[in-house]
């Protein structure tokens, strides 16, 4: 998913924190001490997400974030009941200040600024269009993020095809290439990758050693939707006799500004994982770096000047609306609380309930499994916070990056991949998933549901990844 590790903080509200008693270190409780039950909840909102759509359509249109609210008081309540109201709420600003909001006030940067560009003109949805945008869209991930390269391209594609029947698998593999795999190859890319540029890995290393298996993967899947594309376009019909948008405006962009924005975006992300500053607050237990509250203003003060500088007729082209950023920020602030204690026991190592999960990546000889951190890596990923389970196991593998970009670089490799790869898996696999499927259905797309979409990641993804173990993660 889209999440920054640095910290976030406000001031005037959250100073009184400091003085609770109880709440200094509560963020580093000790996930040995939870069973498995305490995962209930994070299951809980899973399915809802996953079966109430299907299940309850209308109810859950209008009551998800109400769903998300109560999975969450269903942990938050018990927690606090049974370790106190100290470790509940130190946990809880933990994920708030540490994780939360840096991911909320992130993706609402990249999705206004990306809203704010509008390509004019129409562009006919053939195949050879549609595998040239996923192409450039995957060059684009690496550099702008997965969710900025998401929230540009998929409206146009959307817009290309919208004289054609058969719509939805194109947004499945925009999810699989743009939003996920197309990120893989800098710390600007995705989350994951970003933590390991903090924690010491070089910026480039990535590229140099997951290079052939990024290529294998958006090549491979590139070659699959166009073949499937131009099995849909060429059947009878398929192509609507009058296209929706009409051909009257030449090619261009609108608020090219934004594009300006974009870079200052790129720019205070890439700031806060080089610049070393020794200022820094607790709150809470929680620290709070001045690099991330340096950027974090910044993208704030830029999406209000993307708001303020985009003309309206822009965002009224682009039927811009803040619908799918709200749903996102509603489900994933029940995932991101959820999730505490399911992390903790990860975290937790051989001595947490997940201990199993963890020795899987030892060999009995004491070495790094690297087939097994992959796959481990990539299935956790595919429903967890990609970028703390990136974490986990890269300390489960050390932690040292001298020591993995070296003598452990697969080991590393496998982790990377995994983490980045697999977030295409499902729909809270990686935050621009959910996105861009609420931005398909606002436009019309009926999109597969969540195991409707699995299907299709089962179908398509996973023999990919069962191919690239056998050559890489051996």
């Amino acid at each position: 998913m889209q999440r920054s590790p640095s910290r976030w903080g406000i001031q005037g509200g959250l100073l009184g924190l400091m003085a609770l008693p109880g709440m200094a270190a509560a963020a580093d409780f000790d996930g040995a001490q939870l069973s498995a039950v305490w995962g209930i909840p994070f299951a809980g909102i899973l399915l809802s997400i996953a079966l109430a759509p299907l299940l309850l359509p209308h109810f859950w249109h209008h009551h998800y974030g109400k769903v998300a609210a109560a999975w969450s008081l269903a942990f938050l309540v018990p927690f606090a009941a049974v370790f106190g109201a100290g470790v509940a709420g130190g946990n809880l600003v933990h994920a708030l200040l540490a994780e939360y909001i840096p991911f909320i006030v992130l993706l609402t940067a990249l999705f206004t600024v990306s809203g704010g560009i509008y390509i004019r003109g129409n562009l006919h949805g053939s195949p050879g269009l549609n595998t040239s945008i996923l192409a450039i869209g995957a060059v684009l991930a690496s550099f702008m993020g997965t969710t900025g390269a998401s929230m540009l391209m998929i409206r146009p594609l959307i817009r290309a095809n919208d004289n054609r029947k058969h719509v939805a698998h194109v947004v499945v593999f925009f999810i699989f290439i743009v939003s996920n795999a197309g990120g893989s190859l800098t710390p600007l890319g995705d989350p994951p990758l970003f933590l390991g540029f903090l924690k010491g890995v070089d910026f480039f290393w990535t590229v140099k050693h997951i290079f052939p298996e990024s290529l294998f993967l958006i090549g491979s899947l590139l070659a699959i939707f166009f073949a499937l594309d131009s099995w849909f376009y060429h059947r009878k019909e398929e192509v609507l006799p009058v296209d929706p948008t009409p051909d009257s405006r030449q090619i261009g962009f609108d608020g090219v500004v934004n594009f300006v924005l974009l870079a200052a975006v790129v720019a205070l992300v890439l700031m806060s994982g080089i610049w070393k500053s020794p200022v820094s607050f607790h709150v809470a237990g929680t620290e709070i770096g001045l690099p991330g509250l340096v950027r974090d203003a910044g993208l704030v003060l830029i999406t209000l000047l993307s708001l303020k500088l985009t003309p309206a007729n822009v965002h009224h082209d682009n039927q811009f609306g803040w619908g799918p950023m709200i749903e996102v920020a509603k489900l994933f602030a029940g995932i991101f609380l959820t999730i505490i204690p399911v992390i903790a026991m990860l975290k937790a190592g051989v001595n947490g309930p997940f201990g199993a999960v963890v020795s899987a990546v030892t060999k009995p000889d004491g070495s790094p499994d690297v087939m097994m951190y992959f796959w481990i890596t990539g299935l956790l990923s595919s429903f967890l916070d990609n970028a703390p389970t990136y974490l986990v196991f890269f300390n489960t593998a050390g932690g040292d990056p001298q020591v993995l970009m070296t003598t452990l670089a697969p080991t590393l490799a496998a982790i990377s991949a995994g983490a980045v790869f697999m977030g295409a898996n499902s729909y809270i696999g990686n935050a621009p998933n959910l996105m861009v499927k609420s931005i398909a259905e606002e436009r019309g797309v009926k999109m597969p549901s969540f195991f409707g979409y699995m299907l299709w990641s089962c179908a398509v993804l996973i023999p990919l990844f069962v191919f690239m173990t056998l050559i890489w993660f051996r």
